[in-house]
């Protein structure tokens, strides 16, 4: 099966980040705000609380943006608000041929959006579409895959929208952040997406960032008082922010070495092992046998995670056996039988092949 995964930052790239980051830090904030919890509040003149506002200057910085806003609603509410602030109820909004992000489609619905469809696979298809709908408004790329063979390439798809017409292009990048060398917004996108959780950041945070132009339309109407991120929240989002990039970096080298040993037949029950975007760039293993369902049901007694809480978040140190992910399962409804995936988090391959071979010792 012919996968195209993201490529995954070195770890002397996550390092770069992480020394970045803090160098960023270091530029807002004096010392003795960082070894505090933060402010409460909508502070007079800034509607939020004054470490929140700093916070955001910094994620700003970091990705090259204008601006940055906080939200709540995890990745989900950040697309949600993103959109908001560029379409309108009944307007066309662009996305590719492959299923929606269920959580998406929520949005779509609640927003009342019309969605045009095009091939992201396939530039001439982008243009031919786009020439038949000049009234799109918008377009929303997802940058992990939402196809098992997905292969696009988010600068080019970007760089092609606007090449024929220059809407607004809002980016959902859940998953990808810290793990690629750009984010949505520096391959040419006006807002990029993501949630803080699935950095090791709070619950319910997440983020947009790119263009003033829309992002001062969020502040505009993200203005109640419980709607904010308080201070010691906005605070922990660049703790994640600061970790995520070089334990991500690990957990790449430990996928990589993963495939390279299941694919020598080290488990001999394994017809293939490869990466894929499933979500999170995890390793999907294929079985010669329909036992996937079986396999989770006794990984999970050994040790591994039976389900995801925010995707990489805090929570997760034991690596995750799991179903492959729903977009998947639509794709093809026959993988569930035969394919799991696993994300190490922060686990090494010994472990994992470990709790691999016992789990299907126990099913055989």
């Amino acid at each position: 099966m012919k996968t195209y995964p993201l490529e995954s930052i070195s770890l002397d790239k996550a390092m770069e980040f992480q020394f970045r980051m803090i160098d960023e830090i270091t530029k807002e904030f004096a010392g003795h705000e960082i070894l505090n919890r933060g402010d409460l509040g909508v502070v007079p003149g800034l509607n939020k609380p004054v470490t929140t506002y700093k916070a955001e200057k910094v994620v700003a910085r970091f990705f090259h943006s204008e601006e940055a806003i906080m939200v709540r609603g995890s990745g989900t509410g950040a697309i949600r608000y993103a959109l908001f602030s560029c379409i309108k109820a009944n307007e066309k909004l662009l996305v590719h041929t492959a299923p929606v992000y269920s959580t998406t489609v929520t949005t779509v619905e609640m927003l009342g959006l019309n969605l045009v469809r095009a091939n992201f696979n396939d530039l001439d298809d982008i243009e031919r579409v786009m020439r038949e709908n000049p009234d799109i408004k918008c377009a929303l790329v997802q940058y992990t895959r939402q196809a098992i063979d997905d292969s696009y390439d988010m600068e080019e798809v970007i760089k092609k929208i606007k090449s024929i017409h220059d809407i607004p292009v809002v980016t959902d990048d859940n998953y990808a952040v810290m793990k690629v060398s750009k984010i949505g917004t520096e391959c040419g996108a006006d807002l990029s997406c993501f949630s803080c959780f699935k950095l090791g950041g709070p619950e319910g945070i997440g983020m947009v960032v790119g263009k003033k132009e829309y992002i001062d339309i969020l502040y505009k109407h993200h203005y109640s008082g419980g709607s904010q991120t308080q201070g010691h929240e906005a605070l922990d989002v660049l703790h994640g922010l600061v970790y995520a990039p070089v334990s991500l970096a690990i957990q790449a080298k430990v996928n990589d070495e993963l495939v390279s040993r299941l694919n020598n037949n080290e488990i001999e029950e394994v017809k293939l092992a490869f990466l894929a975007n499933a979500q999170s760039k995890v390793l999907l293993v294929e079985f010669k046998e329909n036992i996937a369902k079986k396999v989770l049901e006794e990984a999970e007694k050994l040790g591994a995670l039976r389900n995801p809480v925010g995707a990489e978040s805090k929570y997760e140190m034991s690596p995750l056996f799991y179903r492959v992910s729903g977009t998947f399962r639509k794709s093809d409804p026959t993988i569930d039988e035969r394919m799991i995936r696993i994300n190490p988090n922060r686990a090494g391959a010994d472990t994992i092949l470990r709790i691999l071979k016992e789990s299907i010792k126990r099913v055989r």
